[in-house]
């Protein structure tokens, strides 16, 4: 923890404390001087601020097979979350939340109660996730009851993580937070429609501003490649188009499906 200085009534000080932060972001810099400023304000200390200005990165987008090896690394528990993540883009809190009521079996959806002021989204469930949650135990209200927060569901994600990027021999697993995976559903969802509103939709916002970051993503990466496959059989074709797979055309009997890398 950095102290801004013995003299918090030295405006100067606090000043060259905060400039000298090589290690600080341009976005903490300015968090620390509108702190600072409210503390000059309620002490009547006249002072010129700074300006800092937070830099706006676009976020990291990772390969699909990177979160999938990241579910099928973690324990069962955070595998059903980094899946609920990865199919719906909900955030972190809204999944937490979830109870068992809100997961209609019959109909196999998932109803998510919107935080942050978004909208409220139902979303069908894949045969995947659908067989996760089945293989849970319903000892309490809530899906998620093993963990007391958030906070602990996430430190033992990040302890699997680390063990999976050191063994997988893949530093860029270390970046995917839980939030990766909602810009992940909202880039890969506009890549593959084209339909910013679709994409407003899913991700629960409410000011299409926001959803216009996902337009700029994926658009910078290596020319469209894709995963393709053969279906002999329709229910092989179901299971590639719940899978995410688009089908192309029959070719000898076959029908060919592809699905972007």
């Amino acid at each position: 923890m950095v102290k801004l200085g013995a003299n918090l009534k030295d405006p100067e000080t606090v000043k060259a404390t905060i400039a000298n932060q090589s290690q600080w972001k341009e976005a903490q810099k300015e968090a620390v001087v509108f702190a600072y400023d409210l503390y000059a304000r309620y002490y009547q200390i006249a002072w010129i601020k700074p300006r800092y200005k937070a830099i706006r990165q676009l976020p990291f987008i990772p390969q699909e097979r990177e979160i999938d090896d990241l579910i099928a690394g973690c324990n069962a528990e955070i595998a059903l979350f980094l899946q609920f993540a990865k199919e719906t883009g909900a955030r972190a809190g809204e999944i937490y939340r979830l109870q068992w009521t809100d997961i209609d079996f019959e109909g196999h959806t998932v109803s998510l109660i919107a935080e942050k002021n978004s909208n409220p989204r139902v979303f069908r469930l894949s045969n995947k996730l659908y067989n996760m949650l089945c293989a849970v135990k319903k000892t309490d209200p809530r899906i998620f009851n093993r963990y007391k927060n958030l906070n602990n569901l996430r430190r033992t994600y990040q302890k699997h993580r680390k063990k999976l990027s050191k063994s997988l021999a893949n530093p860029r697993l270390q970046f995917i937070m839980f939030h990766t995976l909602r810009h992940w559903k909202g880039s890969t969802e506009y890549h593959k429609t084209k339909d910013i509103l679709h994409v407003m939709a899913i991700l629960g916002h409410k000011n299409i501003k926001n959803t216009m970051l996902y337009t700029q993503l994926l658009t910078v990466e290596k020319e469209d490649s894709f995963v393709c496959k053969i279906a002999q059989t329709t229910q092989q074709a179901t299971e590639l188009i719940e899978q995410g797979f688009e089908y192309i055309c029959d070719m000898e009997s076959l029908k060919l499906f592809r699905k972007r890398k």
